[in-house]
């Protein structure tokens, strides 16, 4: 089981980044999928997080701001950023609780993308 993250970059304060992260391999399932982020010299946060049946959890700083989605099909979770601040500039990490078995499941992160929101 691998878990892909993509869509980081460089933007301006205002724009606008959509990431997302795949997971590949065989699985059952995926219960919960987050993304957290983590600055330099700064603790890792949890940022989003959406459930299996669709319910959604945002770090206060994001609220408003930012989107979590999940495409069941596809085995993916997207975030969507808007309104990006400088303060957002960070490495953001998706992870996924999978369902290896039909009786087990284990934490999977992805390998980061780099968000960096500047002039």
């Amino acid at each position: 089981v691998q878990l892909q993250a993509s869509g980081g970059g460089l933007v301006q304060p205002g724009g606008s980044l959509r990431l997302s992260c795949a997971v590949s391999g065989r699985i059952f399932g995926i219960s919960r999928m987050t993304w957290y982020r983590q600055a330099p010299g700064k603790q890792r946060e949890l940022v989003a997080s959406i459930t299996s049946g669709g319910n959604t959890d945002y770090a206060d700083s994001v609220k408003g701001r930012f989107t979590i989605s999940r495409d069941n099909a596809k085995n993916t979770v997207y975030l969507q950023m808007n309104s990006l601040k400088p303060e957002d500039t960070a490495e953001y990490l998706c992870n996924m609780i999978v369902a290896v078995t039909t009786r087990y499941e284990y934490s999977y992160w992805g390998q980061g993308t780099l968000v960096t929101v500047s002039s």
